[in-house]
């Protein structure tokens, strides 16, 4: 791959690596090098200057605009024979890398549908037309759809996964990035050693510090069962705790960032009787919410692109680099052609750095109201009616619904994105502009082939009730200050051991978590792996601020914003072992803002 990229080596931690900084195809050390042990956590600022980066960060070169579609339809991933079989414990012998044993796999190891992808390289992808095709990195099914980047999967609850995830990067890689992988599933509720826990990654030659050896593929058990199963005792959980739109990704220690940016990342979309996926559902109570192929996932990913059009990135810099073109599902200004009826768009902001404000619109930049049903995968109680914008930080999500027979065939609409950022860097977002920039044009182009009998009720799924004022009162707290410190990121002044638990939580437990920014300077999307929680208060400046109507359901990242404190409230259940949370602005997180957890 001809660019000019920052080039990393791949050495598992302990190796040393002193080569100067230099670009184009010389190995340089790697950050996994820098944090080595305390004293390279210390010394790690004098390298990583804020500003300083190899090379220089230009505008990417101008494309044209709506020349590549989207396809129609998105392919979903299916169901695959696994072999060898899986194990509860690590099949290392058979190349499997050396995990811990599946938690509850008599519960669910037997019924689980077997899955497989393939963390590869893939050549010849067109970013747009106006610029080269060049490689990037995918999950692939075992015969991939080249017209997607990583494939769809839909699943259901109470019908487990069997997820088997090889990794086929090239061993010899010279770029930024590195060919080690760890798939976190955010946020599935499922035992650690399936969550892609950082220090989990691995090749056929090397394994992460909380891995016992190195394999070319680790299985994953997605239990697909809601939270609260022990508690419930009904062999599934509490169905107010369902996820809807999920997202699976890498997770390498100090590499998320770049391996995000090179292309690894995917939708994962689980139903239950309630969204059950099919619009023309029979059963008493099920939602029937448009379905298959009309829900539609979008992912927007900001990238930059060198002088020749190819892909750049700076993972050395702390401060990353603010991508000025959005990809939608990785194609810079694509078309989406829908039918006259209406469409779930699954929208998710996959990173790194940027964070956008939405807004439909016709070509003369009139806005489109549209239904707001879902953030962060979780249904609301109730939609908002007649939403006009949607804000997502990095990782967030929302699902709406925009009702396409409204307008006549041949009509143009665009997503458009108002939200600036300072200085047009990855410090924090600025101001709402009109009219925005353009990144998906929409065109009505086609009488749907059947009567549309999707729905959007006036009621979706209840929230379970919260703890009495008392009840939250004898709670344990803990407070998380997010901060700069010596040109990289802090929680509570440390940065991460990934080996070392910075809070250990009973299971069964439940506490309120105070998670702080103290600087004004930089925006901060906190994701707490495993659970979800509710927001019971934010304060900015110690002032109460009103919490949105979007966000008084569960979350699974919160923005830290300015000088605020966000009290959330989190229950731990069912499964023991090691988590982290992190800020998912993805540059803070590979420069030491995430800390490990565990369940005991």
């Amino acid at each position: 791959m001809k660019s000019s990229l920052l080039a990393t080596p791949t050495e598992q931690p302990g190796e040393s690596v002193t080569a100067p900084l230099v670009s184009d195809a010389v190995e340089q050390p790697s950050r996994r090098n820098f944090l080595k042990g305390s004293a390279a956590v210390i010394a790690a600022p004098l390298l990583l200057r804020s500003g300083e980066s190899v090379a220089a960060v230009a505008a990417s070169p101008p494309t044209v605009p709506w020349q590549e579609f989207l396809p129609d339809v998105i392919g979903v991933l299916g169901a695959e024979t696994l072999d060898p079989p899986p194990t509860e414990t690590a099949n290392v012998a058979g190349g499997e890398a050396g995990r811990p044993a599946h938690q509850r796999w008599s519960e669910f190891a037997a019924r689980a549908e077997p899955y497989e992808l393939h963390a590869a390289q893939r050549d010849n992808w067109v970013f747009s037309p106006s610029y080269p095709a060049q490689s990037v990195w995918t999950y692939q099914a075992k015969d991939p759809d080249l017209s997607i980047l990583s494939p769809v999967v839909f699943a259901h609850y109470g019908h487990p996964v069997l997820c088997r995830i090889y990794n086929d990067l090239p061993a010899n890689h010279v770029g930024f990035g590195t060919p080690e992988i760890s798939t976190h599933l955010h946020n599935l509720h499922i035992g650690s050693e399936s969550d892609g826990f950082p220090g989990d990654y691995y090749s056929a030659t090397k394994a992460g510090p909380t891995l016992t050896s190195p394999g070319g593929f680790k299985d994953h058990l997605y239990s697909n069962i809601y939270a609260g199963y022990d508690e419930m005792q009904n062999g599934i959980g509490d169905y107010r705790e369902a996820l809807g739109t999920l997202f699976y990704h890498d997770h390498t220690t100090d590499f998320t960032a770049p391996n995000i940016v090179r292309g690894l990342v995917g939708f994962y979309c689980l139903f239950d009787a309630l969204d059950s996926g099919n619009e023309r559902d029979p059963t008493p109570g099920a939602l029937r919410l448009p379905s298959h192929p009309y829900d539609y996932p979008l992912g927007f990913a900001d990238r930059r692109f060198d002088a020749g059009g190819m892909l750049y990135y700076d993972q050395v810099n702390p401060d990353g680099v603010l991508g000025d073109k959005v990809l939608v599902n990785g194609k810079i200004e694509p078309v989406l052609r829908v039918a006259r009826r209406k469409y779930r768009l699954r929208l998710l902001n996959e990173g790194p750095s940027r964070f956008y404000q939405f807004y439909l619109v016709r070509p003369n930049n009139v806005i489109q109201p549209f239904t707001y049903i879902a953030n962060d995968g979780n249904l609301l109680e109730r939609p908002l009616l007649n939403q006009t914008f949607v804000r997502l930080g990095v990782a967030e999500r929302g699902d709406i619904v925009v009702d396409f027979s409204r307008y006549p065939l041949g009509t143009e609409l665009y997503v458009v994105n108002r939200l600036t950022h300072v200085a047009d860097d990855t410090r924090r977002p600025d101001r709402v502009v009109a009219p925005g920039v353009r990144v998906l044009k929409i065109v009505v182009d086609r009488e749907p082939p059947e009567q549309d009998l999707s729905q959007v009720p006036s009621f979706l799924r209840p929230l379970r009730p919260l703890p009495t004022t008392a009840q939250l009162a004898a709670l344990p707290v803990r407070r998380f200050v997010f901060e700069r410190r010596q040109n990289m990121w802090a929680i509570n002044g440390q940065f991460l051991n990934i080996n070392l638990p910075r809070a250990e939580v009973p299971l069964g437990s439940m506490e309120i978590w105070e998670l702080s920014s103290i600087d004004n300077g930089w925006d901060h999307p906190i994701h707490i792996h495993l659970e979800e929680g509710r927001i019971l208060s934010k304060t900015t400046n110690g002032r109460n601020v009103v919490i949105p109507a979007h966000e008084r359901g569960r979350k699974d990242v919160y923005v830290v914003n300015g000088r605020t404190t966000i009290r959330v409230l989190l229950r731990f259940r069912d499964y023991k072992g090691k988590y982290v949370m992190h800020c998912h602005n993805l540059i803070h997180e590979d420069h030491a803002m995430m800390l490990r957890w565990d369940i005991v």
